[in-house]
C-alpha cells in the first residue's frame, strides 16, 4: 500500500533542521489537494446519494478506526451547530466507541462483528446511508460494517487513500484518493488524513447544501449559541435582507433563528409565521427567492 511505503522526499526527516523538516512536510502537504481533484466525480455522486436518503427521513454515518473514525466523529458533531439539524442526522460510529476518541484502542479496528454490534445499536437501516472511512482501505472493521450497512440496505460510499482498495469493492460509491507515502511512513493521520477531512468537509457541506440549509454560502441555520455566532447570525440577516442592526437583532430575537428572521424581514410576516415558514420550507431561496 502506498500509506505504508517510504517517501523518497522525507528518507533524512532524522538528519534536517528544524526548519527544513516542516518544508519537507508542507511540501508533501501540497500534493493532497491535487489528489483530491482526481475524486470529485466519485466525491459529486456521494453527495447526491446521500442528499436523496436524508430529504426521506434518513440518517448519514461515518464509520471508522482510529484517524479516520475520529474525522468522521469530528465532521458529524459539527453538522448540528453549523446546519441546525438534529444531533442523530449524522452520526460517526467509532470503533473502541467514543472513548476511542481521546484514546488510542488499536485492537479495535480488527473487530469485524463489533462493526455489525454497532451498526445495530444506531439502528442502521435501509433509508439510511453509511460512509466508510479507512487510509488504507482494508480496515476489517471498516469494510465490515460497509458490507453490512449495503446488505440493509442502506446506501454505502468507501473513502479510501489507496487504489484498488478492499473498501472500494465493497461500496456501492468508490472514492479513491491516492494521497502516496507518507512524510512519517505509515503515519496516515498525516496527508491521508488531511485528505480525509477535505472529503468530508466536502460531503457534509455538499449534503447540506441540496437539503436547503444554506443561502449563497452562508449557515442560514447556524445555532446562535455564543456571542461570536450571535453576531456572525445578525451580519447574515443584515447582508441578506439589507436591515440595519436594531432591526436584524428585534427579527432574531422575536423568531429566534437566522432563517426564520430572514423570512419575518424579507416578507413583513409576523414572527409566528416567519418561524413556521422556515420550519416548513427547507430552502429559503423557495421562500424569499
Amino acid at each position: 500500500m502506498s500509506t505504508e511505503a517510504l517517501n523518497p522526499n522525507t528518507s533524512n526527516l532524522d538528519q534536517l533542521s528544524t526548519i527544513e523538516i516542516v518544508q519537507a512536510i508542507n511540501g508533501e502537504d501540497r500534493t493532497v489537494a491535487n489528489a483530491v481533484a482526481s475524486a470529485l466525480g466519485n466525491i459529486a455522486a456521494c453527495i447526491d446519494r446521500v442528499a436523496e436518503r436524508l430529504a426521506a427521513g434518513g440518517r448519514l454515518f461515518y464509520a471508522g478506526t482510529g484517524t479516520s473514525g475520529r474525522l468522521g466523529v469530528l465532521d458529524a458533531v459539527e453538522c448540528p451547530p453549523t446546519f441546525g439539524v438534529p444531533s442523530d442526522v449524522v452520526q460517526g460510529i467509532m470503533a473502541g466507541g467514543y472513548p476511542a476518541c481521546y484514546g488510542a484502542v488499536e485492537a479495535a479496528e480488527d473487530d469485524e462483528s463489533q462493526a455489525i454490534v454497532d451498526l445495530k445499536s444506531r439502528g442502521v437501516a435501509s433509508g439510511d446511508a453509511l460512509v466508510g472511512i479507512a487510509a488504507s482501505g482494508s480496515t476489517p472493521y471498516t469494510v465490515s460494517a460497509v458490507r453490512h450497512a449495503r446488505s440493509l440496505g442502506a446506501f454505502t460510499a468507501g473513502i479510501s487513500c489507496n487504489l484498488g482498495a478492499r473498501l472500494s469493492e465493497v461500496a456501492e460509491v468508490a472514492i479513491e484518493v491516492d494521497t502516496g507515502p507518507e512524510s512519517l511512513a505509515g503515519s496516515t493521520r498525516m496527508k491521508a488524513g488531511t485528505a480525509q477531512k477535505m472529503i468530508l468537509n466536502m460531503i457534509s457541506t455538499g449534503v447540506m447544501v441540496r437539503l436547503g440549509h444554506v443561502y449563497g454560502n452562508m449557515m442560514v441555520n447556524v445555532h446562535l449559541k455564543n456571542q461570536k455566532l450571535v453576531k456572525r447570525g445578525e451580519g447574515i440577516v443584515r447582508k441578506v435582507t439589507g436591515a440595519g442592526l436594531d432591526e436584524a437583532r428585534e427579527a432574531l430575537q422575536a423568531t429566534g433563528g437566522v432563517k426564520a428572521a430572514i423570512i419575518r424581514i424579507k416578507l413583513g410576516c409576523s414572527p409566528e409565521r416567519a418561524v413556521q415558514l422556515a420550519r416548513e420550507v427547507p430552502s429559503l431561496r423557495d421562500v424569499i427567492g
